[in-house]
């Protein structure tokens, strides 16, 4: 829930300038709002997603915007899941899995967040947390085609603590293996893993796609970032 029309005005034109290695797909996520003044500022090779979205299509639902409506403003990818989705709004792993599932059916595409907490990692049940989280997923969806995951330790995000790129990787392996024996060989090929975390030594792990970019993306070096995965 940050910036203006004068700001994101600001990083439109900053990512309009800017050029991007081919093999590098820039998605970015404004407040709900400025979805349709981004989408029709920004250039088109950059694509534009919501950061939320419910699980049906209309109805009493005071508040909320369907993937219908992101399709109609020409918005194809839309952030689910997302840490603060689910500490601040109590969101469960059934009810995220049951966004993901409408809005892919709809033609969304999904950036499908999952991470543990700071006492869940302390507990040495990262994993557990995770498979819970990719469970819930599998449930609801059998094709995997166009899901990013996006793994956020959320331990490390104000807490003072920094998930080193080992972290990262480790849990990032640990999720192409579950989809290996869960879902197939060819989706933990194909599915693209990124991390909420940022820097060069993240870009450089195996396992790891890309980034999930919070507070950096409202700066300049957000372009930094993009380009650091080259």
């Amino acid at each position: 829930m940050n910036g203006d029309q004068t700001s994101l005005k600001k990083i439109v034109e900053n990512l309009n300038t800017v050029d991007f290695a081919e093999d590098v797909e820039v998605v970015i996520a404004p407040p709900t709002i400025y979805l349709d003044f981004v989408r029709k500022s920004v250039r088109k090779e950059i694509e534009v997603a919501a950061q939320n979205a419910y699980k049906v299509s209309k109805g009493a639902f005071t508040g909320e915007i369907s993937p219908e409506m992101l399709k109609d403003l020409d918005i194809r990818w839309v952030i689910l899941g997302h840490s603060e989705r689910r500490t601040i709004f109590h969101e469960s792993d059934e009810f995220i899995a049951s966004k993901i599932s409408h809005a892919l059916e709809v033609g969304i595409k999904v950036i499908a967040c999952i991470g543990e907490k700071l006492e869940e990692r302390e507990a040495g049940i990262t994993n557990d947390i995770v498979t819970k989280q990719l469970v819930a997923i599998s449930q609801k969806i059998k094709d995997w085609t166009n899901v990013v995951i996006a793994y956020e330790p959320v331990w490390a995000i104000g807490t003072g603590k920094v998930a080193t790129p080992e972290q990262a990787q480790e849990v990032h392996n640990y999720i192409r293996n579950w989809l290996i024996k869960n879902v197939s060989e060819e989706t933990s090929r194909n599915t693209r893993s990124v991390t909420g975390e940022n820097s060069s030594g993240l870009a450089q792990k195996l396992d790891i796609d890309g980034f999930l970019v919070g507070g950096a993306s409202l700066k300049p070096e957000f372009v930094t970032i993009i380009n650091s995965h080259t």
